[in-house]
């Protein structure tokens, strides 16, 4: 029969080792935004979290285990900014700039996505069909924003939805990459005026 105590002493373990976990996907971000997903190594994993690499592979036995929670983190950071808020139309736009913005003051973010997603496009890279996925489904995002603001006489006549969702994508991508070499420009602010040229109002 369990102790009284047994419960608490288990939700301590699990919060523990919570917090272990989120120590290394930390140092791993950092780890695959410096040297990327081929050339960081799990050891240095380890070291930058401050921990041996074999209790670090207790809980992520591989780099392909260690990849998937770096994109699942990538993922809930993004979605976590988005959750309060449901735009349609042009205030989708709005949102993807302030998001943008939000990026630079975030460069592990940045940076993390452009060297993982250079390496992703190797098909035999482990994060091939997640860039994939996540590039269509911004793709789709902005796609259907621009399609409301077409039907609302928004968006120039003679552009297709499509080809403004493909160029502020392209513009996006392209802007923080620069933007990595150069920090003195203002991603948020250029791809506004670049998005502008697209449309029939202010944004």
């Amino acid at each position: 029969m369990a102790t009284s105590d047994s419960a608490p002493r288990a939700r301590g373990e699990y919060a523990k080792s919570s917090q272990r976990r989120k120590e290394i996907i930390s140092a791993a971000v950092e780890v695959f935004s410096e040297s990327g997903f081929r050339d960081g190594t799990l050891r240095t994993v380890a070291e930058r979290a401050g921990m041996t690499h074999a209790g670090m592979r207790h809980h992520f036995p591989t780099k392909v285990d260690l990849l998937e929670a770096v994109l699942k983190w990538r993922e809930v950071e993004t979605l976590e900014r988005a959750r309060l808020t449901h735009p349609i139309g042009i205030d989708v736009i709005r949102t993807w700039i302030a998001s943008v913005a939000e990026n630079t003051t975030r460069p592990a973010l940045v940076e993390l996505e452009a060297v993982l997603s250079a390496e992703a496009i190797s098909a035999d890279n482990p994060a091939h069909e997640y860039f994939n996925d996540l590039y269509r489904r911004a793709e789709d995002l902005l796609t259907r924003a621009f399609a409301t603001m077409a039907e609302r006489g928004e968006l120039r006549a003679e552009i297709e939805s499509e080809v403004a969702a493909r160029l502020v994508l392209s513009t996006t991508l392209g802007l923080q990459s620069l933007w990595l070499r150069n920090r003195s420009i203002d991603v948020a602010t250029e791809l506004r005026i670049y998005t502008g040229v697209l449309l029939t109002v202010e944004l």
